[in-house]
């Protein structure tokens, strides 16, 4: 090592320890929505209603803004390449010596504080104006003139010295805020082809991909690199004032991405990609239940559970060539089931991966309703916004088939109008797709019973279960005492629910005279 490189060692600062930058979800989402447009089988409320923010905050722990865009890419597509990754997440989960090793070599992205695919994936860096190649000269010039105001006395010179210094400020802060941000993207790029170059450099077949253009991509980082000397104590400011380094690298450096996009873009795919599967990988190796789902045309999970519920009840839950109407007691879990059945499905077409001990999953997107609420901002009533999400839902099922998960239709209108709205929106889209809906109101059960099979949600001893049929014994009046009603009141209740009993007409045997 010589010696000047030994001094710049010692004067330069550390390098900056691993601290997980807090990106906020609409940074993680850029990479889908710049480079994947079109790619997309989710939709912001089926991601909210499967706590997806949640559950992709879990995977994502020492991941950087690399993996995290990867795995919120996957989740929103539609499911192809999956088979790939699933190849590497299965022999990394088996082996920790190899997850440790890729872990190490992709730590330095971990540093980026920048999102970097809008960059790299939106409109191309404009080239350097021709002007920018006087900007070498601007410095020698002023000096130059300096030199010669002092040795000759021309009072004149001095104006001259003053209009360059000008200039040189003009342009120093006209490109000041442009510089600064354009730094701390080549920083982010620089850490991605650093983990390029380190993860092409393993004897690791899962990088072998990374290696043919390895070269290409160290080069690039050391040309797109500021100079060492320039980050010295007291010299970049006088680099950057005097002589313009900082504005005439950033033209330089620009230049320089955008003559290699092509390279960059690929990089940050491969690189992001693997980190991804590694962030899986770690995950699925301290996860107890998990097994690799089968691709088929029905809907079958045995022992699935909810990957965020730390004392997730399994249950076995299986649609054959129908969908299904969920009945059980008040709290008893159904939404839980609703949520645990939408977000296996979603990873299985995702990941490739269910959180039960067998699934058969069909490749089909997912689209829920469960969340629906009063928006006081925009005037829009619940019954509104349920209307505003099931016009949504029929717009989408004209486009492709696809699971509906929807949690109790139509809450926001009275009783006979909720019924009647619920049948005639579940009956149409349960001709265009797979609907898995749970509601209170048990009518709806015999109304489409030649669309959704009836399932009830029961405690069977300390467990749960999914089996056929319809509610027999509600719950609703039995909570009022057991939630500190008085006694009169859940009387007054019960006397009520009798007289509306005897009020409702038959059950309805089928819906056939209705929709027909």
């Amino acid at each position: 090592m010589s010696l000047l490189s030994s001094l710049t060692r010692l004067l330069l600062p550390a390098e900056a320890p691993v601290v997980d930058y807090p990106f906020v979800p609409s940074d993680v989402a850029l990479y889908r929505r710049t480079a994947h447009p079109d790619a997309d089988a989710l939709d912001e409320q089926t991601w909210d209603d499967m706590l997806l923010p949640q559950y992709s905050a879990q995977l994502a722990r020492e991941t950087s803004i690399f993996g995290q865009q990867e795995l919120h890419r996957r989740l929103h597509a539609d499911g192809g390449g999956v088979a790939a990754s699933a190849v590497r997440v299965r022999t990394l989960a088996q082996d920790a010596g190899q997850r440790q090793q890729l872990h190490a070599a992709c730590t330095g992205l971990r540093r980026a504080d920048r999102e970097i695919s809008v960059a790299l994936f939106g409109a191309e860096p404009a080239p350097a104006p021709r002007w920018t190649g006087l900007l070498p000269w601007l410095p020698p010039a002023l000096l130059l003139t300096v030199v010669l105001a002092l040795a000759t006395g021309v009072v004149a010179l001095w104006g001259v010295v003053l209009g360059l210094w000008l200039l040189l400020t003009v342009v120093q802060v006209h490109y000041h805020e442009a510089v600064e941000e354009w730094t701390r993207i080549l920083a982010t790029l620089q850490q991605m082809l650093r983990a390029h170059s380190l993860l092409a450099a393993l004897d690791d077949p899962l990088t072998a991909g990374l290696r043919e253009d390895a070269a290409r991509a160290g080069k690039l980082n050391r040309r797109i690199a500021q100079s060492a000397v320039g980050n010295l104590p007291g010299m970049r400011e006088y680099r950057d004032w005097l002589w313009l380094m900082n504005v005439r690298h950033y033209f330089a450096s620009r230049d320089a991405v955008r003559a290699e996009l092509a390279l960059l873009r690929s990089s940050f795919e491969r690189v992001a990609a693997l980190e991804a599967d590694l962030a899986l990988a770690r995950h699925l190796a301290q996860t107890p239940r998990y097994c690799w789902a089968e691709q088929g045309g029905a809907v079958a999970l045995e022992q699935v559970v909810h990957p965020l519920l730390a004392q997730a009840e399994p249950l076995t839950f299986a649609l054959a060539g129908q969908g299904a109407f969920i009945s059980g007691q008040n709290g008893i879990g159904k939404s839980t089931l609703l949520r645990t059945v939408g977000l296996n499905l979603i990873l299985a077409r995702a990941f490739g991966f269910c959180y039960a001990e067998r699934a058969v999953t069909p490749l089909l997107p997912v689209y829920s309703s469960m969340q629906s609420e009063d928006a006081l901002e925009g005037g829009e009533s619940l019954y509104i916004a349920e209307l505003r999400r099931a016009r949504e839902l029929l717009a989408l099922a004209e486009r492709a088939p696809a699971v509906f998960i929807i949690d109790e239709i139509f809450r926001g209108t009275n009783h006979l109008e909720s019924i009647s709205a619920a049948a005639a929106v579940l009956h149409t889209l349960s001709q265009r797709g797979t609907v898995i809906v749970s509601s209170h109101n048990l009518v709806l059960a015999p109304l489409l019973e030649d669309r959704l099979a009836p399932w009830c949600v029961s405690r069977v001893g300390d467990g749960l279960r999914v089996a056929p049929g319809v509610l027999q014994e509600t719950n609703g009046i039995s909570l009022l005492a057991a939630r500190g009603f008085d006694q009169a009141i859940s009387a007054k209740a019960g006397r009520v629910f009798d007289w509306l009993s005897t009020q409702a007409h038959s059950p309805v045997s089928r819906a056939g005279g209705f929709f027909d």
